[in-house]
């Protein structure tokens, strides 16, 4: 047998079914075999492989062993001349394996071979060419030195940055993501060392590749999407610990013990300094909007407090100090809090804004009302007050939009979409994406020649860059059934430098593939990131639905005037309080739904905002697969607030 390919999934299910399928027409006229090794999915990903891949020799762990063990439980029972590691977030060419293997014919020097890789947005990946991690190549890289200086042999040791792309390369380290080796090479060598859990054991298996005799290569001549960093999150604290401490155990296992000492505290400088940063940095963005905002409001109430004094009771010192400053800053925090909770510090809608300090002048009202009344100072100042906080929010979300977005509409998150292909695969996924509860601004197709119907399509591939520019259209959907991955990479390659986003419609599949996020029901782009079942999950979803259930009952004079219901609405705000029932969750009618976590029953499904209500059973499934793996706080209130008239 010629080729042997082992994949190691982890709840990726979308991505894995994506890859096979790039895969089984690479493997096209190879004698060869595919593994996947599961360790423990619970995204389905096991189901779809025995019906979808019946040729795919699955392993079973029922535990997450770790990509290294993994990779050797497959690999123990290949019977290939070479050996494959491919991640499940990968897809490859149509020619990738027979164009790699023959190069490794060719050279029977080498022992490894990774190849060019590109993300999902077109950019190559820096890691598809690797040094060896030195002290001094780790000290550059931590220290920010490699990017300053990215085409360097000396300060960018670590990406190789002297070295070309379009050029095949003698290399030291090989990417996991997809590293051909031979096996007699591995059977030298050994294979991957399990003391790591994951990252490190692809840089310590390349080292001792070229330590048996063997040398390494980075082959230029063929490309693979890598949706890099899908199923980790690679700017979290585990991130960094896991990332760093797998270079610390390869350092103690193969550097001289002095190098081992520096590197160790440089790691654990490393450690420290990440952590701390990454620490900081979260602190930062979550509260430097909510800051900025109160401080802003503080000021608006600060000057309106001495105007309203000097005009209506003629002295600007009319007001006591304590109401400056206590009064005025509970006002404000009551306002902030009544935004977050309406989603005020999510996208930017104005209709969030004005619900939130709204129901926040409300609340500040009934808490006025029940005051001493020497505590009560001023209702007009609270109305004038909320009114000029609006304006001041409204104001400030704006200006902070044109910064980000250099334009001052609103609409540009209401995408405008090409697919490429041929007539009918477009119309299959034109038909996808409309039976989701996206609102596409604008739809066109585009041909893969210009042989096709010139008055159904807007033009053809050669003209994808004149039509992104005069549609200006921000997501471009690749049909891999009209068109070659080797196609596709090169458009994706060529218009890297655009903002157009890129996804892919595998082909006879109902999900749209790519690495950016959108709200849909073809949404697989994150997996696993935002588990509904962890303990912090759980008690986010608890206390928003007590928080919410305290605010309904709280305005609930005003809640029944924009509820059709109002003593249901009353009975599922009790019942949700006293943790009966949760506000948003599964759709009841899914034939799966015991595969899942375990939820309370909802007054609100996740598919209640989708205006297509004959959803297939499918469809339903990967809904509330997708709302069990990604959950947040976010799409719990989007969903109430949609629905708030129906409670």
């Amino acid at each position: 047998m010629k080729l042997s390919v082992v994949i190691v999934n982890y709840n990726v299910e979308h991505f894995l079914e994506h890859c096979l399928l790039s895969v089984r027409k690479a493997l096209k006229n190879i004698e060869s075999e595919v593994f996947v090794v599961d360790n423990n999915s619970v995204d389905g990903s096991v189901s779809m492989l025995k019906s979808k891949f019946p040729e795919v020799k699955l392993i079973e762990n029922k535990e997450n062993v770790g990509f290294a063990k993994a990779n050797n439980q497959a690999i123990r029972i290949s019977s290939g001349e070479y050996v494959l590691l491919l991640n499940p977030d990968t897809v490859v060419e149509e020619d990738t394996f027979v164009k790699c293997l023959n190069f490794m014919d060719s050279h029977q020097d080498a022992g490894g071979l990774g190849v060019k890789m590109i993300d999902g947005q077109g950019k190559i990946l820096k890691e598809s060419k690797r040094g060896f991690p030195t002290p001094w190549v780790c000290f550059c890289k931590m220290t920010g030195l490699t990017k300053i200086f990215p085409h360097s042999r000396k300060y960018c040791g670590y990406y190789m940055g002297h070295l070309p792309y379009d050029k095949t390369n003698e290399v030291d380290i090989l990417a996991g993501a997809f590293m051909l080796m031979r096996k007699t090479a591995l059977d030298k060598v050994g294979l991957l060392d399990e003391t790591f859990f994951m990252y490190g054991e692809d840089i310590d298996l390349s080292y001792r590749i070229t330590e048996g005799g063997y040398k390494n290569y980075y082959f230029a001549d063929t490309s693979i999407i890598h949706y890099k960093g899908e199923s980790t999150k690679k700017g979290s604290l585990n991130y960094v610990y896991t990332f760093y401490n797998a270079m610390d155990i390869f350092a103690k296992k193969h550097l001289k013990k002095k190098q081992t000492k520096v590197f160790s505290l440089i790691i654990k400088l490393a450690i420290w300094a990440r952590a701390t940063i990454s620490f900081l940095l979260r602190i930062f963005k979550k509260t430097a909007l909510p800051i900025l905002d109160f401080l802003l409001v503080y000021a608006g109430f600060f000057f309106l407090e001495k105007f309203w004094a000097t005009y209506y009771w003629g002295t600007a010192d009319y007001y006591p100090m304590h109401y400056i400053l206590v009064a005025i800053p509970i006002y404000i925090i009551i306002l902030l809090v009544s935004v977050y909770l309406f989603g005020g510090y999510g996208k930017f809608r104005p209709n969030k804004l004005i619900l939130g300090v709204f129901f926040g002048m409300i609340a500040i009202l009934v808490v006025y009302s029940l005051m001493p009344a020497y505590l009560r100072y001023s209702r007009a100042m609270v109305i004038m007050g909320s009114i000029l906080a609006f304006f001041i929010l409204f104001a400030e979300r704006y200006l902070l939009h044109y910064v980000k977005t250099g334009h001052w509409s609103l609409n540009e998150n209401s995408s405008s979409y090409v697919i490429i292909g041929d007539k009918a695969e477009t119309k299959r996924v034109t038909d996808l994406l409309r039976s989701t509860d996206l609102k596409p601004e604008f739809i066109g197709l585009v041909s893969t020649d210009d042989s096709e119907d010139s008055n159904y399509f807007l033009g053809n591939l050669s003209q994808i860059e004149d039509i992104i520019r005069i549609y200006h259209v921000n997501e471009v959907i690749f049909c891999s059934k009209s068109l070659p991955q080797s196609k596709i990479i090169a458009v994706m390659s060529d218009l890297s430098k655009t903002n157009v986003r890129f996804t892919i419609a595998p082909e006879v599949t109902d999900f749209i593939i790519g690495s950016n996020t959108i709200n849909t029901p073809t949404d697989i782009y994150v997996m696993s990131v935002s588990s509904i079942v962890t303990d912090d999950n759980k008690r986010k979803k608890r206390l928003f639905d007590i928080a919410f259930a305290l605010l309904i009952l709280l305005f609930f004079p005003f809640v029944i005037a924009f509820c059709k219901r109002h003593f249901i609405a009353l009975r599922n705000d009790l019942l949700v309080l006293f943790s009966k029932k949760t506000f948003v969750g599964y759709n009841e009618s899914d034939t799966k739904l015991n595969e899942l976590p375990k939820l309370r029953k909802s007054v609100f499904s996740v598919s209640e905002n989708i205006k297509d209500k004959n959803l297939a059973s499918q469809t339903i499934h990967r809904l509330n697969q997708m709302y069990a793996n990604n959950w947040n706080v976010g799409k719990d209130r989007d969903i109430l607030l949609k629905n708030l008239y129906r409670l």
